[in-house]
């Protein structure tokens, strides 16, 4: 162990750096941009504590991955030797089960409690929603689980949720009357078997400090002498009122930091609020609270650094700071303008290829980050085509994901009934009441055969309600399969999806996963979309546009291997999973208004906010080279799209890109969309260059605007919008409290719009 007077590692941090370490006693907050070594300081201030006396068991270290806590506790030993084994560093959820474990019994349950797994929740909602003979398409199990998650996240227990008018109006509307009801069975339910979720790991934990049996609060807070809390915009409201409890009581030392950066809070979806983070400095304001900002990026060129200040600077909500880098200007950040989608993930690839070749940087040095998973689809064909190893990380391939393999198995057995594995694959997909043991009479009938399962089928020896769903699982296959000459690969397509019934399986999950399946769907329907598209405009008498077709070709890509097994693939991940990362080059695609930011955020300035600081983490990610790709057109629902790029693209002065514009022509369905030259940009930066929707000239009259509810908007109907002006819905999609409708709005540059109803906020004109 190095000695106590021994303090030579406080060399390796810059000035900033180290008084952040040094500053032992005293509430302290660290405002940490990205590439400032946040992680060395977190990790030199917990060990100069221990340098200083501090016993490693009153330090509390609260990560959000185990994997950090291991890397801290290393990274102390380096420091201090093995007392660093015995500071107490993990996650919220490890370190508060690990109390539990101990003090369980003081709240009514048993030491040896289990833990419920996301599974384990699940079934038991589904259990409870068949005893309470409730509506399974209502009460879907992810939106139930969601919902009751948010609740304990916002430490509303089921008493209180049943006395709230607005949760209680919000589930009338969303046909869910008895939510609160189900909530308060599904605890009980979890209470009587011993049980805590892991929600209830934080939750629990609360309700032990908070009742305080046995002065246990009082215990902790003084166990825990020294508090510490790293990626602190990233917590949720109950985990900050867990930390105050333990840091604020009469005589307390208040000796908490948090280290955080509330331009990368990305995670509202989950529950984080970045309040926690901006209002941390008031709440302990009188308690001589110190704030270190770290602005040296250690990370990336000036160009990127810079283009990160002028992004940010927007948001309204901020700690303001501003980064600096001392790696030299480095090259100008390249924006990519391509007429579409398909063009877009041909051009990023032949960038890859340039800076292989003339960068010399390895597939491990490039990642391609977007917004939603379903993006990655066009750059994962193209990388396959140019025979580059990749790897898509916080998700499947996307032809691996489960939505996708469904629905590519009807369309298998489609083409060919005798398929046995697509016919197992879907035959009860949705349930059809086609259980194993009728799947095991047809499997002997088949082997008694020797024919196929499909052909076994009629001989089966089945009865009543198997041989009615088989029968009638048969007939429809065979009705669509009567199309396949008739129809092309999109319209056979669309049949399928309607009449097999996954559309209205995947519509029942209203979660964030479930909309993310729903999305993915959506993206293989404008992918068989744009195939028709492509054929069809090689003008030959021959070109086939039939669904055989189709699944031929997706098969020469689904067949190969991703060639993977190496460490030396290019990254392909969305910007929240990238979070953390960083690349020598980064291509961040999508950059389209309704994609990056999302349409999700369109009437919400806290929502753009959000969507504005994930960008922030995703340029940020670049160490040396960064691309920024836009497609002027793009399929969407089976449509093509003309679409307005980002605005943050115009939020970056012009001295930091290189623009870029494309001509590519594959002669595929892009050929038949001219390129338009964008005007000039101007001296103070690129929004000449990326025009922003006109809305200024409108001239609507808002003084009798009243806005409708948004179930009673529907298709055909003419609707007023307070910035938009007047339009008519074109279509509506998307499930109950996650309606999306577009519209066509005539007075403005960029007519068609896609809002989502519950924040849209239009009033019926007829």
């Amino acid at each position: 162990m190095i000695s106590t007077t021994d303090q030579s590692y406080l060399n390796q941090l810059n000035d900033t750096q180290r008084q952040a370490a040094v500053a032992n006693d005293g509430p302290c907050l660290v405002v940490a941009g990205p590439g400032s070594g946040k992680t060395r300081v977190l990790t030199y201030r917990i060990a100069h504590l221990l340098q200083s006396g501090v016993k490693p068991w009153e330090i509390l270290s609260l990560t959000f991955t185990n994997k950090a806590a291991r890397e801290m506790k290393s990274r102390i030993s380096k420091v201090v030797g093995s007392s660093a084994n015995d500071v107490w560093a993990g996650t919220f959820h490890s370190i508060f089960a690990k109390i539990l474990r101990i003090e369980a019994e003081k709240i009514g349950y048993p030491s040896n409690f289990t833990i419920y797994d996301t599974d384990d929740s699940k079934s038991l909602i589904r259990s409870i929603i068949k005893d309470m003979n409730l509506n399974k398409d209502h009460y879907a199990v992810n939106s139930v689980y969601s919902r009751i998650s948010s609740a304990k996240s916002n430490l509303i227990p089921p008493a209180l949720y049943l006395k709230d008018a607005d949760l209680m109006s919000q589930d009338r509307k969303q046909k869910r009357p008895y939510m609160g009801e189900l909530y308060k069975q599904y605890m009980n339910r979890c209470k009587k078997a011993g049980a805590m979720d892991f929600d209830d790991l934080l939750y629990r934990f609360y309700e032990l400090l908070h009742k305080n049996p046995d002065g246990v609060r009082e215990k902790y807070q003084n166990k825990f002498k020294y508090v510490l809390v790293d990626e602190f915009q990233d917590t949720n409201h109950l985990q900050y009122e867990i930390v105050r409890k333990l840091v604020i009581y009469p005589n307390s030392s208040h000796n908490i930091t948090v280290v955080g950066d509330d331009a990368q809070s990305i995670y509202a979806f989950r529950g984080a609020t970045i309040q926690n983070i901006l209002d941390f400095e008031t709440d302990f304001k009188n308690k001589g609270i110190k704030v270190f900002k770290l602005e040296q990026n250690y990370r990336s060129t000036n160009h990127i650094v810079k283009a990160a200040n002028e992004v940010i600077s927007f948001n309204k909500k901020q700690i303001k700071k501003t980064i600096r880098s001392e790696k030299g200007e480095g090259a100008q950040i390249k924006v990519i303008r391509t007429v579409t989608d398909n063009e877009e993930g041909k051009r990023v690839v032949d960038i890859i290829q340039e800076q292989k070749n003339r960068s010399h940087l390895h597939n491990s040095d490039i990642a391609i980050l977007y917004r939603t998973n379903s993006q990655s689809r066009i750059f994962e064909e193209y990388l396959r085509r140019a025979g580059i190893n990749y790897k898509v990380f916080g998700g499947l391939s996307f032809y691996q994901r489960k939505e996708i393999k469904d629905l590519v198995g009807y369309f298998r057995l489609i083409v060919n009934p005798k398929d046995e594995e697509a016919l197992r694959r879907v035959i009860n997909y949705p349930r059809r009441a086609i259980g194993n043991s009728t799947m095991d009479k047809i499997s002997d009938m088949a082997k008694s055969m020797d024919s196929s399962l499909w052909d076994a089928i009629p001989f089966a020896p089945l009865a009543g309600k198997a041989r009615r769903s088989v029968d009638g699982f048969v007939d429809m296959i065979n009705k669509l399969r009567k199309q396949l000459d008739v129809v092309d690969a999109y319209e056979l397509a669309t049949k399928v999806v309607h009449t097999v019934g996954i559309q209205d399986e995947l519509k029942k999950d209203t979660s964030i996963e479930g909309l993310s399946r729903m999305e993915n769907a959506s993206a293989l329907m404008d992918a068989i979309k744009e195939f028709v598209d492509s054929v069809d405009d090689t003008a030959e008498e021959t070109a086939d546009v039939s669904l055989t077709s189709y699944i031929q070709n997706i098969s020469l890509l689904t067949d190969q291997d991703s060639s993977a097994d190496s460490d030396n693939y290019v990254t392909l991940m969305s910007v929240h999973s990238a979070k953390g990362l960083e690349f020598p080059s980064v291509m961040v695609v999508g950059m389209e208004e309704n994609l990056f930011p999302s349409f999700m955020s369109s009437d919400s300035a806290d929502a753009v906010d959000e969507e504005r600081r994930l960008f922030y983490v995703a340029i940020t990610r670049a160490e040396s080279f960064l691309t920024l790709s836009y497609a002027s057109s793009r399929y969407k629902f089976g449509q093509m799209r003309y679409n307005e790029p980002s605005r943050f693209l115009s939020e970056i002065d012009k001295s930091h890109l290189d623009m870029e514009m494309s001509s590519f022509n594959s002669g595929s369905s892009m050929s038949k969309f001219s390129q338009s030259k964008p005007s000039a940009p101007s001296n103070s930066g690129v929004k000449g260059y990326f025009k922003k929707p006109a809305t200024s000239q409108l001239k609507v009259d808002l003084s009798n605007f009243k806005a409708s509810p948004p179930a009673a908007i529907m298709v055909g109907q003419k609707v007023l919008h307070q910035k938009f002006g007047t339009g008519k819905v074109l279509s509506i999609d998307g499930g109950r409290d996650k309606r999306v409708a577009t519209i066509f709005f005539q007075d403005v540059e960029n007519p068609q719009k896609r809002l989502m109803l519950n924040f849209a906020k239009l009033q019926i004109l007829n």
